[in-house]
């Protein structure tokens, strides 16, 4: 899917895209948000090309916000569009995969419920390849998104709608464009159920500490793409 077909299809999905500054709770207008847009780079600043991701590995990046992980995932098979609700009960239509397969996703890793997020040293949400390992776990099926801090799951290739557990709305979507020719990936926007305010509000101190004060500036420009077990020291299993 080249650049034209991806504005092309997010037109028809889900509307003209709204220009917005602010971050408001739970996407008041469940309509795709413009941010700054952002190459998707390696760790060495070379372009991330989109055929050399690993199948059902889970990438970090930041986005919009130089504070606020996302997930990349290549789900190794086709995500089509689909129809969704945010907490607030506005509806959505998230695009689908990005890419020659449109198997390309990215989400917010910031759970739904509590909050939850990746850090250097910890991350208790993240992509499962497979089944849940512990049998004591609740499970809701393979290829999962997977929050071990309440339970949540989430379904990457159904646009991260919750299968099971507290959460009350999909994982906020990170909208991706796809250069054919140069086989690369850019960050463009969001769209659903945004968190970033209650993020940044829940995590003030954490986040000064941890990124300083650059914590909520946009990311423009570039975004650096890692492995989640080489962003993260302890990625938790449960």
């Amino acid at each position: 899917m080249d650049r034209r077909d991806f504005v092309e299809g997010c037109a028809l999905g889900a509307g003209v895209l709204a220009t917005t500054l602010g971050t408001g709770s739970w996407a008041a207008q469940a309509t795709p948000r413009r941010y700054a847009a952002a190459l998707l780079v390696d760790e060495l600043g070379d372009p991330v090309k989109a055929s050399q991701l690993k199948l059902q590995t889970n990438y970090v990046f930041h986005y919009p916000f130089e504070a606020t992980p996302v997930f990349l995932l290549d789900l190794g098979k086709a995500a089509m569009p689909l129809s969704l609700k945010t907490k607030g009960q506005q509806d959505y239509q998230w695009p689908g995969g990005v890419g020659p397969r449109r198997s390309l996703v990215a989400f917010s890793a910031i759970c739904a419920h509590q909050l939850v997020y990746p850090t250097r040293d910890l991350s208790f949400i993240s992509f499962r390849k497979g089944p849940v390992l512990n049998p004591k776990t609740p499970s809701h099926g393979n290829d999962l998104i997977h929050c071990c801090a309440d339970h949540s799951q989430y379904d990457p290739a159904r646009g991260a709608q919750v299968l099971g557990g507290p959460a009350e709305q999909p994982l906020c979507a990170v909208l991706l464009e796809h250069d054919a020719r140069a086989d690369t990936l850019t960050a463009t926007g969001t769209l659903g159920g945004e968190l970033f305010d209650e993020f940044f509000r829940k995590y003030e101190m954490k986040l000064s500490l941890d990124v300083g004060p650059k914590a909520r500036q946009p990311v423009a420009g570039r975004s650096t793409v890692r492995e989640l077990e080489r962003f993260c020291r302890n990625p938790i299993r449960c």
